[in-house]
């Protein structure tokens, strides 16, 4: 077990350091000025815009992607320290073409769509020409057991006929989505539940496709990424938008949301380094009681801890990361399972006592906290809810123990 950075990764690295120092950083203050300036919220930001062709000369596009001709070919490992520089600047992943969905949704067309889903589909997404949106979760059902997902995709014919209300469709406030990837029923009475769903390729413009509101996260509505709240009303789209065949649905979510977790949680990673970077330099330069901050004795204890959390689960990721190149996302599912715990956990704390250390500040938008907060907040229901993770868990642990597996 080796987390050293290859020369390959340290060269990455390294540009995507000084990426962000000579264009990112110093353009956070651009990018919310304009934000608040747009007279709609739902168009690109410019400034992200005008960096996107920056980063691809500099050769910092579509590094997401493993073992891929159409990306870096980095492993999860070695995409790792990278997804947590982009992650302290909650939107520069974009202007890198690695921000999700439209990573996973990536990942997903590479591992199983045909080739002509991949060239109407899959090569604007790569080239940043166009958006997508994952709609999995369902509001009229408790989705954190996606066997519960009701939406329905029925055969007639050449066709299929797709009916459901979706949401938390992240991405479908962005008027550059085009495709949307629909996960729902096609057999609904398979005794085997977890063959009873399948994914399915709808265009964003197909008819019966209704958007009926975009969904706030502790008040911020998070434009021009949005998350949508969706009705699809006898959508018709061709046979052959089914990805991989019906019944695989679970199977390709399960490829889908392994590296999608380490991406999440290094980047969430990033946001709690730059909460601590944040906290360290206001308890320099503020006093209190005829001291600063950082000769309090609380301040000084909250920052080691904070740098002791962030660092333990960096390597889990890292060992994460590293048992998913080695054995596969389905042998590395309790690994996954941690990390999607440990790591929100961790930056909630994190991020929560850089708010202290800020004061008043801290709850407002001028330094970002608040929002970072809502982020990692969020992060413990993305992608599976802390208890379900920890309900496998505990299935695991106790499955070494138990002489009769077939009890658990």
């Amino acid at each position: 077990m080796d987390f050293a950075f290859s020369p390959k990764v340290m060269d990455l690295r390294e540009r995507l350091l000084a990426f962000m120092d000579e264009h990112i950083y110093p353009n956070e203050k651009t990018y919310r000025e304009q934000q608040a300036a747009a007279k709609d919220r739902w168009q690109p930001v410019p400034i992200v815009e005008q960096l996107k062709p920056l980063a691809r000369e500099a050769g910092l596009w579509n590094l997401f992607l493993p073992h891929s001709e159409y990306g870096a070919g980095l492993t999860n490992l070695e995409y790792a320290p990278l997804a947590e520089i982009m992650g302290r600047v909650q939107w520069s992943s974009e202007v890198f073409n690695c921000s999700a969905p439209d990573t996973g949704n990536m990942e997903t067309l590479v591992l199983y769509g045909t080739e002509e889903q991949k060239r109407q589909w899959l090569l604007p997404l790569l080239e940043g020409k166009i958006r997508s949106a994952f709609c999995m979760t369902e509001p009229d059902v408790a989705s954190s057991d996606a066997t519960n997902i009701a939406t329905s995709i029925r055969r007639e014919g050449d066709e299929y006929v797709i009916n459901g209300r979706k949401w938390w469709s992240s991405g479908l406030g962005d008027p550059r989505c085009k495709i949307l990837i629909v996960m729902g029923k096609t057999d609904p009475d398979n005794p085997d539940k977890h063959r009873q769903q399948s994914m399915i390729l709808v265009p964003r413009d197909t008819p019966g496709v209704h958007v009926q509101r975009m969904l706030p996260v502790f008040g911020f509505d998070d434009a021009p990424h949005g998350h949508g709240e969706v009705v699809f009303d006898n959508v018709r789209v061709p046979a052959s938008n089914i990805l991989l065949g019906e019944g695989r649905g679970f199977e390709i979510a399960q490829g889908r949301l392994g590296p999608g977790r380490v991406h999440h949680c290094m980047r969430t990673i990033g946001l709690a380094e730059r909460a601590l970077e944040m906290t360290c330099k206001r308890a320099l330069e503020r006093h209190v009681f005829g001291r600063a901050l950082a000769e309090q004795g609380v301040m000084i204890e909250r920052i080691a801890n904070m740098r002791i959390l962030i660092d333990q689960a960096r390597l889990l990721v890292f060992h994460a990361a590293w048992k998913m190149d080695t054995v596969g996302n389905k042998e590395a599912r309790r690994e996954i399972a941690e990390i999607k715990v440990a790591v929100p956990n961790m930056a909630c704390q994190v991020i929560d006592w850089a708010v202290q250390a800020f004061g008043g500040a801290g709850v407002t938008e001028d330094f970002g906290l608040a929002e970072m907060w809502k982020t990692a907040r969020t992060m413990r229901i993305v992608d599976g809810p802390d208890e379900v993770h920890r309900h496998q868990l505990g299935r695991l642990e106790l499955r070494k123990y138990r002489s009769n597996q077939s009890n658990i």
